[in-house]
């Protein structure tokens, strides 16, 4: 039995449901690539789906109302307001429910969370979805879990490609290795589902409405072909934001790596 609070949309034909898990201690790179990733489906048939958990969860759920999708949390708690977790994201699961989501949960309204339930709501969100998406996670990791489930379930499992240095990108680095969709930009999202939309959509290629002021900054260093590490020179803002920002214009599929070279496209 599932107790459910607010709408719950309904699973048409047309309509895909992707679940979105990742790290709890995220990196910039991981909000940047959440965000991103789910901005540019803004006006696609696509439910996000995720936990409410603090991290990569919030981060999904905030995304997909800020690009107005219909968005599902599963907590690891029953509903009730007074047992609601996490509690600072009460006022998110309110929005949810304003917005035309749900928050869903097979425990009952007033089940306080414990160790074990996360585990077990991983389950159901990994089979209520047609595909997971894991944005960052450590190998040994909840979102790594709710994968595996999702592999069992015969469903798709999507990754998003992370820094070899990174531990959270242990987790999306592994399951590539395993056969995991590789993500780099929404259009990667929406092919894999099999969806397609007009040319000029919102989140498309091409788009700069979204990008902070180092990231046009890059783009105009790239009206030739540079290095990274020319760039990186250029920017003089340290090597890590610098290849946040590198890693984010490609998510967003402005520029692209091509023999030790940045384009853009």
């Amino acid at each position: 039995k599932l107790y459910v609070r607010g709408t719950l949309p309904r699973a048409e034909d047309s309509v895909r449901f992707l679940t979105v898990v990742g790290a709890r201690r995220y990196s910039a790179y991981g909000r940047e690539a959440s965000e991103t990733l789910i901005a540019g489906l803004a006006g696609s048939p696509i439910v996000i789906v995720s936990g409410l958990a603090l991290g990569i969860d919030g981060i999904a759920h905030r995304a997909a109302l800020g690009a107005r999708l219909t968005t599902v949390a599963f907590p690891g708690s029953g509903l009730s307001e007074s047992v609601l977790y996490p509690s600072t994201h009460r006022a998110l699961a309110r929005e949810i429910i304003e917005r035309g989501g749900a928050l869903v949960s097979e425990f009952e309204p007033d089940f306080k969370p414990t160790t074990w339930s996360f585990h077990q709501r991983n389950r159901i969100m990994a089979g209520f979805s047609h595909a997971t998406l894991v944005i960052e996670a450590e190998e040994r990791s909840g979102s790594l879990i709710t994968a595996k489930l999702a592999l069992e379930y015969n469903r798709d499992v999507f990754a998003v490609p992370g820094p070899i240095f990174s531990p959270t990108a242990g987790g999306p680095n592994l399951l590539l290795r395993l056969g995991a969709t590789p993500i780099r930009k929404s259009a990667d999202i929406l092919e894999a589902l099999g969806i397609t939309r007009a040319e000029g959509a919102a989140g498309e290629t091409g788009d700069t409405s979204n990008c902070s002021a180092n990231e046009i900054r890059i783009l105009e260093l790239l009206e030739t072909p540079l290095e990274r590490d020319e760039i990186i020179r250029a920017l003089g803002i340290g090597v890590s934001e610098s290849n946040t920002l590198i890693a984010a214009l490609e998510l967003k599929g402005l520029i692209v790596e091509r023999l030790g070279a940045l384009y853009k496209t």
